[in-house]
């Protein structure tokens, strides 16, 4: 790896494909005969938005739409760019369009842009001065404008499955450019490695790089060491979050308020969006605090919305005050119990018959069939009237603890 000219840049930037045709995965969007696939190879893209995970093939599909188009193609990260920016992409764009040349502009991380800077788009991309590709890992119907998104085709991108993972690593294994064509691994470890990325292809290299630097021949031992280290550089940059939201989760309902801070401190000091840990407290408030305190939702949910309005660093105060109140609470899970009862009983049952007596019957036919015959209006027996709500089979089954 040492004679490879680019070895400082790390193996899942090196490893990007320059086609369609060397790119693995999103067969639903990209596969052969494709609308995205057909756009990006006539080179006619519309304004898209990528929504996936990390590591699924955003930032490359990007990459690859650079090397098919004979637009300008411009990036920006919506984490550190701003209005200026954009302004100097516009003013760009529009000296483009002089020469009948056009501009796409790749906003990765586009949910993190506000609504003034969302709102800058918009008339450049109505008016074609600009074609939009946007990349996010957040619901787009949440977090990027209405009037932004009507403006663009959304293509979901999905977690990477086995097969996809497996022929990413053995394509990089075989490149003798990337400088890893002497490493020896087995078909088992391979397997191992596509198991431990969870979908994730950018995970899947950095293990393999850092495993590569520790032995040429990779073992499942060197495998878990690699992991293990891999984790604990994403952790140290923000971007490994599912063992500390585990962990802030747990303290909260643990009801250790200061565990529940320090967790909530190494999230937010490391970058992670607030709005994601905002969500979980929403989460929280019904799955483990439920019937105990129904305020808890209450505090959760204004606490997201207080987040969104202000953003980080300001937000912070806010989220400390919902984890804090959180731990606080006396706790509950009969909510999340209950539900799971019923979930499991309509898996094991099927689709149980509606009780007649309790349809809807909007029309004479469904009325002369029986339909609602003999329902009890509870309001005219002050609500103590006896009848059945549920079907015949689940008669007497009771869910909650408390009724």
């Amino acid at each position: 790896m040492e004679n490879n000219p680019n070895s400082n840049k790390p193996l899942a930037d090196r490893a990007r494909p320059k086609s369609l045709d060397a790119f693995f995965g999103q067969d639903d969007i990209v596969g052969e005969g494709k609308l995205l696939r057909k756009a990006i190879e006539d080179d006619k893209l519309p304004s898209i938005i990528l929504w996936g995970p990390p590591g699924t093939g955003k930032t490359t599909l990007a990459k690859i739409i650079t090397n098919k188009t004979n637009s300008e193609f411009v990036q920006l990260s919506a984490v550190t760019s701003g209005v200026k920016d954009l302004r100097e992409v516009i003013r760009k764009a529009k000296e483009n369009e002089m020469y009948e040349k056009k501009t796409i502009l790749f906003v990765d991380e586009i949910h993190r842009w506000n609504k003034s800077q969302q709102d800058a788009l918009l008339p450049h991309i109505e008016d074609g001065t600009i074609t939009l590709i946007g990349a996010t890992t957040e619901n787009p119907s949440f977090e990027i404008r209405n009037a932004l998104l009507s403006r663009c085709r959304v293509f979901t991108l999905k977690a990477l499955d086995k097969k996809s993972l497996k022929s990413i690593i053995q394509t990089v294994l075989k490149d003798k450019n990337l400088g890893l064509d002497k490493i020896k691994i087995k078909p088992d470890n391979i397997q191992i490695l596509a198991e431990m990325s969870n979908g994730d292809a950018r995970t899947s290299l950095n293990i393999l790089e850092y495993a590569a630097s520790l032995n040429s021949e990779i073992s499942k031992d060197t495998l878990k060491e690699a992991f293990q280290m891999v984790q604990l550089q994403y952790d140290k940059n923000g971007e490994e979050h599912y063992n500390i939201i585990s962990a802030l989760h747990k303290s909260m309902r643990g009801s250790d308020p200061n565990a529940a801070l320090y967790w909530l401190a190494r999230m937010l000091e490391a970058g992670e969006d607030p709005l994601y840990i905002a969500r979980r407290l929403v989460r929280f408030a019904s799955e483990d605090i439920g019937l105990a305190n129904s305020r808890a939702l209450e505090q959760a949910v204004s606490a997201y919305q207080a987040c969104h309005f202000i953003g980080m660093p300001e937000c912070s105060v806010i989220l400390t005050q919902a984890v804090i109140y959180m731990a606080k609470c006396e706790k509950s899970n009969e909510l999340y119990t209950a539900y799971k009862s019923a979930a499991r009983d309509v898996k094991d049952f099927g689709n149980l018959p509606v009780p007649m007596h309790i349809r809807n019957a909007p029309t004479k036919l469904m009325n002369d069939l029986g339909y609602g015959a003999g329902y009890k209006y509870s309001p005219d027996h002050n609500y103590q009237e006896k009848q059945t709500y549920l079907p015949d089979e689940l008669i007497n089954k009771k869910y909650l603890k408390s009724k």
